[in-house]
Formats: structure tokens, C-alpha cells, sequence
């Protein structure tokens, strides 16, 4: 089943690669040679989002089936009370006298022994068992054929389940891809040429800097942020740094505009295409610190911090259950496959979605890590918490630490991924602070927060590293220096360009 949701992904990505490749290379042969294509409604495009509608259908399908049940039904009860009815009273002397006064009693006395022994409650139980040995000749005899028939339904009951968790993991992946593909269809044309106006004032500029321009493209993505591909080379011999172009940018657009990752830094004389983008407001400095359990070589938690293209910096941390190689492998599954997601563009919370799909998925092999992720916006400061089954995070602002905790269950233990989320607006100067639970687990029972928000707000405004280290340092002298759990701590600093 792994397998093949791992080929249905892979198809779909090879699928859009091929599209944007037939669309960049019928540009290159055209005549005048402009990369992207402009028609709203370009055959790729649309062909494009038909993959989407497919897979979204296919999605629609698998949803649309019975979901999982909890109780049996009244048909298997029914079911149930013909089997031991045939088995124990058929050979019985007392039929006769029980089944023709009191059939309805009888019926009414077995359904609620099956239904109490679905809730589990052992005083109900034994009370709908004295009533039934008042109306039954053969009431233990009776009683253990029928616990013996409804252990078989419910272990039936729980393989039916399991194939439904597993189909819902399923179209869970398959609706995630169709969205991935909506947005790159949605995305993958909306490029047009630039005015006439900014066009010749950005040539007069650029040919001060003896920089002959070609062509020039505008894309503005979400929220107004701007992009620019601009196709240019150098004159006489000379080469510019594309920082000085992103300079002319900056001023012509009133905005600050940057080369973008893995462009080109400087332009030669040979004509080359050069993207720019709007220039983030803020950056950030990040530092780690971490304890691996006594007694253990390998800690059983990962993370992971990265800086995406879109203009956003995502921390990542998971702890494994348990301790060891076992629970390192677990958080590193985690990680790495949430690493691959967001290379691929889905976003966290998608991304975190198709993480807790596959977890599901190897359930029966008992995988289930916590999650949590912090992705700050680094244009407007805004920061998106997801966390499944994670411990506390902090942020540090002045004078005052506040506490962003979850309830939810770690990912691979709950099928529709409804992880708990939230926002803060950052500021210059905040401090986020992610930690496992191992850290807050060392401090005083019922007060953990309390203390960490004290020990918090006891550091100074040091490197993000050596914040990190102050407070497992300080955690440590709560439990006599050893470490009960593994300890992973994260901290990130936010500084405003």
C-alpha cells in the first residue's frame, strides 16, 4: 500500500516536470523566444489541472465509502444472538419453556450483554448478567458462547477498521496531490510582460551600468510580493554583479528586491535570464542544544531548520517514542519526510498531512512520532505553529514569555490529521523557543510552564545558541543533573533587516 501511494506522488510530480518542461521549451523555439507562456488558457495549463480534477475525483471516491465504526451493528448483533441460539439453546431441554414464554425479554437480554460488553463497564455488566440468569436454564454455558462469538465480531469489527484507516490515508494523499496541482497550475502562467514605462525607465538605467536589457517578465505572487525575470547581459566586455542590478530594482519599484536563491550573481556578455524577488523583512538566527538519555548512545529526537524560496523560515522538531535507535528512527522518518515535502512546495500543514498519512499507513508497525512545526513568515513577521502531540513552545518578547501548548496526539495516531494550529505576529527582538517533552518533563510537576517561562526570562539577550544551552543547563540542575529523557532545545532569534 506504501508503495503505491509513494508511485501515485511520484507520477504526479513527473506529470507537472513534464508540462512546465514541453511549456519552457516550446518558448525556447519560439521566435521570440519568450520562456513563459502568457494565455490564460494554455492548453498545458488546463491539462494540468484535468490531472488535479482526476486525482481529487479519485479522492472524492475513497472518502465517499463507510467510515470507520465503533459499535457493531444491529444486524451482527442479530447475527451473533442466531449463532449461539443455534449452538447452546438448540440442544437444549429448557427451550421450549424459555423461548416461548420470554423470547422478547431473552432477545432484549442478549443485546444488552453485547452492548455492555462493547463499553466495557464491568458494573453494567454484571448486572445485565444477574437479569439474564434469572430468564436462561444455561446461563454460563450461554454466556461464554456468546463472549466467544462477540470477541470474533469485534476482532473482525477492528480488521474492518484498520482497512478503512488505511483507505482514508489513502485519499488523504491522493486530495493533497490534486491541491499541490492545482497551485502549480494556478501558478505556472501567471507571468506577463512588463509596461512600456517601467520597461524603458529600468533600459535607462540599467544601460548607465552598460547592461543591455532583453526582455523582462513581472510575476506578482500572494499578498503583492513581486518577481522579476529579467533577460540582460553586459556591454564592452565588463561584468556587473547582479546586486547592483537588484539596487536599480529596489529604486524603480519603491521596494526592496534581491537576487533570488540559485540565480545568477553576476551578468556577463552573453545574454542570461536573472530572477528577482522581493527582498523579506526579516531574517533569523537560530541555534541548538541537546541531551541524549542517560545510558543511551543515540537521542531519539530530530529537527530540522530551513529557509524556504516563498520567504519563509521553518523549524521543525519531533520527538520518537521511546529512547534509542528505535525512536531516532521514528522522528528521522519524520523529519526527512517533511524535508521532501516542503522541497516539493506543498506547504507545513500540508506537508504534516501527508507525514501523518504515511505514519498511518505503518501503523501496524507501530510508528508514531510527535510533530512540531514553527514557519514564520519572514515578510510580515506572522508565525504559524502546528504541533501534534508536541510539548509547549515558547516566545520571549521584553519583558513577558508566553506559552503556546497542544492537546492533540502525536502523528500516526489519529487518521484525519487534525492538528492543533495557531499564529503570533513577531517583532524584532522575539525569541522562539521549541523544546520535547523531555525538557519540561525534568522541571516540577504542575508548575512546568511556570518554571520555564521564569528560566526563560532569566537569560539574558544572548546568540540563540548559547540560549539554548543556558536553558538546559538550567533545566538540568531541576533533576539533579541527569538526563531522564532526551532533551532537544531550539531557539530562534528574530532581527528585522
Amino acid at each position: 500500500m506504501q508503495e503505491w501511494i509513494i508511485a501515485m506522488l511520484v507520477i504526479s510530480v513527473m506529470l507537472i516536470l513534464r508540462d512546465m518542461a514541453k511549456t519552457i521549451l516550446a518558448g525556447r523555439k519560439s521566435k521570440k523566444e519568450e520562456v513563459f507562456s502568457l494565455c490564460e488558457s494554455h492548453p498545458q495549463r488546463e491539462k494540468v489541472e484535468k490531472y488535479a480534477a482526476s486525482f481529487q475525483k479519485l479522492a472524492d471516491t475513497f472518502y465517499g465509502m463507510p467510515y470507520r465504526r465503533d459499535y457493531l451493528s444491529k444486524g451482527q448483533v442479530d447475527q451473533i444472538l442466531r449463532e449461539v441460539n443455534e449452538e447452546v439453546c438448540g440442544r437444549c431441554y429448557h427451550r421450549e419453556l424459555c423461548w416461548e414464554g420470554q423470547s422478547v425479554l431473552l432477545c432484549r437480554g442478549g443485546e444488552a450483554i453485547i452492548r455492555a460488553l462493547e463499553d466495557g463497564t464491568e458494573e453494567d455488566l454484571e448486572k445485565v448478567r444477574a437479569e439474564w440468569s434469572k430468564l436462561c436454564g444455561k446461563p454460563a454455558q450461554y454466556l461464554d458462547a456468546l463472549c466467544e462469538r462477540f470477541r470474533k465480531e469485534q476482532q473482525d469489527l477492528a480488521w474492518g477498521n484498520r482497512m478503512i484507516e488505511n483507505r482514508l490515508a489513502v485519499a488523504q494523499q491522493l486530495a493533497e496531490t490534486s491541491r499541490i496541482m492545482q497551485t502549480v497550475a494556478a501558478e505556472l502562467y501567471d507571468i506577463e510582460p512588463a509596461g512600456s514605462a517601467f520597461r524603458e525607465e529600468l533600459q535607462k538605467n540599467l544601460k548607465k551600468r552598460h547592461v543591455s536589457l532583453k526582455n523582462a517578465w513581472v510575476m506578482d505572487k500572494t499578498e503583492g510580493r513581486r518577481q522579476m525575470f529579467l533577460t540582460m547581459k553586459a556591454r564592452r566586455g565588463q561584468c556587473v554583479s547582479a546586486l547592483e542590478i537588484s539596487q536599480i530594482l529596489s529604486g524603480i519599484c519603491e521596494c526592496a528586491m534581491t537576487t533570488a536563491e540559485g540565480s545568477r550573481s553576476i551578468v556577463n556578455g552573453e545574454y542570461h535570464t536573472v530572477h528577482f524577488v522581493e527582498d523579506v523583512s526579516y531574517q533569523v538566527l537560530y541555534g541548538a542544544a541537546r541531551l541524549t538519555k542517560e545510558e543511551e548512545k543515540v537521542s531519539g529526537d530530530n529537527y530540522i531548520c530551513r529557509q524556504e524560496d516563498g520567504g519563509k523560515f521553518v523549524m521543525c522538531l519531533s520527538d520518537g517514542m521511546g529512547s534509542g535507535m528505535d525512536a531516532c528512527r521514528e522522528s528521522e522518518v519524520v523529519v526527512e519526510l517533511l524535508e521532501q515535502f516542503l522541497d516539493s512546495g506543498f506547504s507545513q500543514e500540508t506537508a504534516a498531512r501527508l507525514v501523518n498519512s504515511a505514519l498511518v499507513l505503518k501503523g501496524g508497525e507501530g510508528m508514531f512520532s510527535t510533530l512540531d512545526i514553527c514557519a514564520l513568515d519572514l515578510y510580515t513577521g506572522i508565525c504559524s505553529f502546528l504541533k501534534a502531540g508536541a510539548a509547549s513552545t515558547f516566545i520571549k518578547r521584553d519583558h513577558w514569555v508566553e506559552a503556546i501548548a497542544s492537546e492533540s496526539l502525536a502523528a500516526g495516531l489519529m487518521q484525519q490529521g487534525d492538528f492543533e494550529t495557531t499564529s503570533r505576529k513577531l517583532y524584532h527582538g522575539d525569541y522562539l523557543i521549541m523544546m520535547t517533552d523531555g525538557v519540561l518533563d525534568a522541571l516540577p510537576a504542575d508548575r512546568e510552564e511556570e518554571t520555564m517561562k521564569e528560566i526563560i526570562m532569566d537569560i539574558s539577550d544572548v546568540p540563540p545558541r548559547d540560549i539554548s544551552r543556558g536553558i538546559l543547563e538550567r533545566v538540568l540542575s531541576y533533576s539533579d543533573y541527569r538526563a531522564k529523557d532526551d532533551m532537544t532545545v531550539l531557539v530562534a532569534g528574530v532581527v528585522r533587516k
